[in-house]
């Protein structure tokens, strides 16, 4: 593999990751509530998924009538794990948001055994300790009539809906690729979730539209192409950590465009979730490759 490869896959990779972190500035940018973000945005990655798959080559069609049905209830917890998701940087901001967020790592390898029937490891437990600590350091006050402590419970909500996500999919329908199985989460998003649709399509205007279609087009599908061409170059590990950059991002971007203010808790609570995950990802660096398939074309 020569340097110029290595080079060009690590540029491949942050500026996908770089473009995972800004999905999260749509939640302020777009004036629509989170439930309407998260429909007008699966029904344009719909589309752009269909094409992926169709200029790779593969089936759109499921190989069993079952995976139909698994298919559904992963919908259902991408549909809610996105709503959520939105909704939380809404409600606090993009940094405090992502950073609870961003507690799903730990979540996974403290949940991951019960399902492989591996026993959980001492250090997972601290790891667990230490983004509780992490997160307690966000909260402004133990009271969700606060927008801003409503806001982080919806993110750990939505990193629980993702780590849920993540595990069913690797145990049931990890046969299919990524953007084959995005086709049908976001599929089955826009039939679940367009019922309790808010806003009349037919009145927003050209501006929004296109946002929308920038959040769609350029921030789900565009860097699910960069990373997955990044992982022909780049180590596991490499991806890994990378990608734990997602918050950090996501926070810079939010700071720089959005002029959002970031307190010293914030601070200090975001570096222990954020150090914890990069531990975890290092410690579980094995296996990485085969998940990050599937885990972030989801933002």
């Amino acid at each position: 593999m020569t340097a110029h490869s290595t080079q060009s896959g690590l540029m491949q990779l942050h500026i996908a990751v770089l473009l995972f972190g800004g999905t999260a500035l749509f939640s302020k940018i777009i004036p629509l509530s989170a439930l309407d973000i998260t429909v007008l945005r699966c029904a344009i990655a719909f589309f752009v998924l269909a094409a992926i798959v169709k200029v790779n080559q593969q089936r759109l069609l499921l190989s069993h009538i079952q995976d139909y049905f698994i298919a559904l209830g992963l919908g259902v917890l991408v549909s809610l794990h996105w709503v959520t998701y939105f909704a939380s940087m809404q409600l606090a901001s993009v940094s405090i948001g992502m950073i609870a967020f961003f507690t799903y790592p730990v979540m996974t390898v403290l949940v991951e055994p019960i399902f492989s029937q591996s026993r959980l490891r001492k250090v997972d437990v601290l790891s667990g300790i230490a983004v509780l600590t992490g997160v307690i350091m966000l909260i402004p006050e133990p009271n969700l009539e606060n927008d801003v402590t409503f806001g982080i419970t919806l993110g750990i909500i939505s990193a629980a809906l993702f780590t849920a996500r993540n595990i069913c999919h690797k145990q049931y329908f990890s046969r299919y690729s990524g953007p084959q199985a995005m086709f049908y989460q976001t599929l089955i998003a826009v039939i679940i979730l367009a019922p309790w649709l808010e806003t009349d399509i037919t009145s927003i205007s050209a501006d929004i539209w296109l946002s929308i279609v920038v959040l769609g087009v350029f921030f789900t599908a565009a860097p699910h192409a960069l990373f997955a061409s990044s992982l022909r170059s780049l180590s596991a590990k490499t991806a890994g950590l990378v990608s734990c950059l997602q918050p950090f991002y996501g926070t810079l971007l939010a700071i720089i465009l959005l002029n959002e203010q970031v307190n010293i808790n914030t601070v200090i609570g975001g570096m222990i979730i954020l150090l914890t995950a990069i531990f975890e990802t290092l410690q579980n660096n094995k296996k990485i490759k085969r998940k990050l398939r599937f885990l972030l074309p989801l933002y």
